[in-house]
């Protein structure tokens, strides 16, 4: 199979969408992800997926913490923003929770050290221990197909 073929597969899975932030010498980072899961209950953990060519990977490895922010319907536009679709520069609000950046009004925000990291492939895998969350009520941002989509309930 070829690498589009994969792609599509890959694309007919329903997820949410996020923005990973994190903060290194006073300057906040942020970057769109669908590539979340939770892992472990107790220890409480979660899983990050970066590609190797992102300027994420870095910023995680030497700050050795980030926030998971799990965006609403509303949000499309910061996740637009964060995936490097809009160019224009931006003046991003962020509230703080656990000493992290994390972004106003998201359904859930997730605070986490690094607890393990993996490299495999193209991309290194982030086992992070959540040390706090703020949990709020709406609907989320879905991607299915490489474009946003509206939850019906």
């Amino acid at each position: 199979m070829d690498d589009r073929t994969f792609r599509n597969a890959m694309g007919k899975f329903a997820t949410g969408v996020t923005v990973i932030t994190t903060e290194l010498d006073g300057e906040v980072y942020g970057m769109t992800a669908n590539a979340f899961m939770s892992v472990s209950l107790n220890p409480r953990l979660v899983l990050i997926s970066i590609g190797e060519r992102a300027k994420m990977l870095n910023k995680i490895k030497e700050s050795g913490k980030f926030a998971v922010n799990i965006l609403t319907e509303n949000q499309e536009e910061l996740s637009m923003l964060f995936a490097g679709q809009i160019q224009e520069k931006r003046n991003i609000k962020f509230e703080r929770l656990e000493d992290l950046p994390v972004i106003k009004d998201s359904l859930v925000n997730i605070c986490c050290k690094v607890y393990n990291q993996y490299v495999e492939g193209d991309h290194t895998l982030f086992i992070g221990e959540v040390t706090n969350l703020v949990l709020r009520d709406g609907t989320p941002l879905a991607f299915y197909e490489g474009k946003y989509r509206e939850i019906v309930g």
